[in-house]
């Protein structure tokens, strides 16, 4: 049954392609990019030109969020265009099934060269790639390991670095005859970003503002966004900040999760050893400063929570300048060979992440910050420029609008939907006016009770099914979701209709009871 779906798809290819040249696709995604930290949502941390071209010359979107918020769910959404429950890829633990229909398989039967370069992390080897050359895992910012279509390399060097030149070697040596889909995959700026050597410590005389909701107390919220283990004071202190303990130290363990019992001082110092002598070099350089800083201070309590929320940020920062510049490689490339007007270029991250909101980092939650990708999709030939879109996308919708602009057929089990119409500037009165949520993944890493829930332009419903909570906010008059007001009577009204949507988007999406 596959094959026939497969050969059908190559003949309606050919048929609805006639005439007309099939675009490129270079679908780049950074994981845990968070809108505030790209300057073409927010102006405010970090300046990022490179990123900030492609809106300038694309469209930016201002409403784009993921069904499920980490790292291997969101990349099998992705590929599938399937809600995590049908694609089988719920959680960090699963193993991703190869062998269902996935876009880059459709395109590459539709004549497509196809390539993933980059963090693949869903366990699964890559199917559908002409070319692959993934990360080991979560992979190492430095001298990281590659899996290159069955062989294990060893790449000395910065991992963003690395990643771009593979797929800048990918394009040069490309058949020129035919079009191309690329996924270009960064590990930054993911934890426990680590810079390049030429982006060491560059953020050190910045003062960096602490949220709004750094010092959140959960009053309304405290089963549920007071139970996890994901705040600024508990980051490790050698994983995290970079700091050497002394012989007998020992890290607390937490900031990761309760019910996780990771070795976090050795996994420091395994990263750390497996540096070059020029690169400790470099790193000993500035950290030992670091280090420094932090024994003279003999920091505790809300001083010390504050230091390692600026060290956090510096180093974050710094890593996606890296991807900044690496993604202005890429653009050059483009124009120099003159490929820029016929592709597609989509940037965006698999999730949002907290920079502090809440007393927070990482992901998970159904929150704003988190939910949340940023999202900006350049392509000369059809999308007009400077454009903003507040229209309600996911990351569910990526896999159909390749396949709408290659001209192949969108399989009836995807459950996206092509932004084309949006994209192209047309009217769609029929367009999602609500988007559905779902995480799973408990107990686990940062200890986020399973939830889901329904957002629409005004409200938004949680439920935590597994401890029994439902939370309702008022995004108008409480945008940094501190006030659940699901037992408030006076809005009773609006929780029937959140109600009402939330069930009529699970039968939608056959969610399982």
């Amino acid at each position: 049954m596959k094959k026939i779906l497969l050969l059908m798809t190559a003949a309606l290819f050919i048929l609805s392609c006639a005439g007309e040249k099939r675009p490129n696709i270079i679908y780049i995604m950074t994981d845990d990019h968070a809108e505030r930290a790209i300057s073409a949502y927010d102006t405010s941390l970090i300046r990022t030109p490179n990123i900030d071209r492609l809106a300038n010359e694309g469209i930016r979107f201002t409403n784009s969020y993921v069904t499920n918020s980490i790292c291997a769910p969101s990349r099998a959404v992705m590929l599938t265009g399937k809600y995590s429950h049908i694609n089988g890829m719920k959680d960090n633990r699963d193993r991703f099934d190869g062998s269902q229909v996935t876009f880059p398989v459709l395109l590459q039967n539709a004549g497509y060269q196809t390539a993933m370069i980059g963090k693949w992390h869903l366990v699964s080897t890559p199917v559908g790639f002409d070319t692959w050359k993934v990360l080991q895992g979560q992979g190492s910012y430095y001298n990281p390991l590659f899996y290159e279509n069955g062989d294990t390399v060893v790449h000395e060097g910065y991992v963003t670095d690395i990643i771009t030149d593979m797929v800048l070697d990918f394009l040069e040596h490309r058949d020129k005859d035919r079009p191309f889909c690329v996924l270009y995959h960064h590990k930054a700026p993911h934890r426990s970003w680590m810079p390049a050597e030429r982006h060491i410590g560059m953020f050190r005389d910045r003062k960096f503002e602490l949220p709004e909701t750094f010092y959140d107390d959960y009053g309304t919220r405290e089963r549920t966004a007071g139970a996890q283990d994901m705040e600024v004071k508990n980051m490790y202190l050698g994983y995290d900040m970079k700091i050497h303990l002394l012989p007998g130290e020992k890290e607390p363990f937490s900031g990761g999760g309760r019910s996780i019992n990771w070795d976090a001082t050795n996994s420091w110092k395994h990263v750390y050893r497996a540096l070059t002598p020029s690169q400790k070099a470099v790193f000993d350089s500035y950290y030992d400063q670091v280090n420094l800083d932090y024994r003279s201070r003999q920091l505790s309590g809300n001083e010390l929570t504050e230091w390692k929320y600026q060290r956090y940020l510096e180093d974050y920062l710094a890593c996606i300048v890296a991807v900044d510049e690496n993604i202005g490689r890429l653009l050059d490339y483009l124009d120099k060979e003159k490929l820029a007007k016929n592709t597609i270029v989509v940037y965006t991250s698999d999730q949002g992440f907290y920079l502090g909101e809440h007393g927070w980092f990482d992901k998970r939650f159904m929150y704003e910050e988190s939910f949340t990708m940023p999202l900006i999709i350049r392509y000369p030939k059809k999308i007009k420029p400077g454009k903003v879109s507040e229209e309600f996308v996911m990351n569910l919708d990526f896999a159909p609008t390749f396949l709408d602009y290659a001209g192949v057929s969108i399989p009836k089990e995807i459950q996206g939907e092509s932004m084309r119409s949006i994209l192209e500037g047309r009217e769609d009165s029929s367009w999602r006016e609500s988007v559905y949520y779902h995480y799973y993944e408990y107990p686990a890493w940062h200890d986020v009770h399973k939830h889901d829930g329904v957002r629409n332009r005004e409200y938004k419903l949680i439920h935590f099914y597994g401890i029994g909570v439902w939370e309702l906010y008022d995004l108008k008059k409480d945008p940094h979701e501190l006030k659940n007001v699901y037992e408030n009577e006076n809005y009773s009204a609006i929780r029937n209709e959140m109600k009402a949507e939330y069930d009529k988007l699970r039968k939608q999406y056959a969610v399982e009871d």
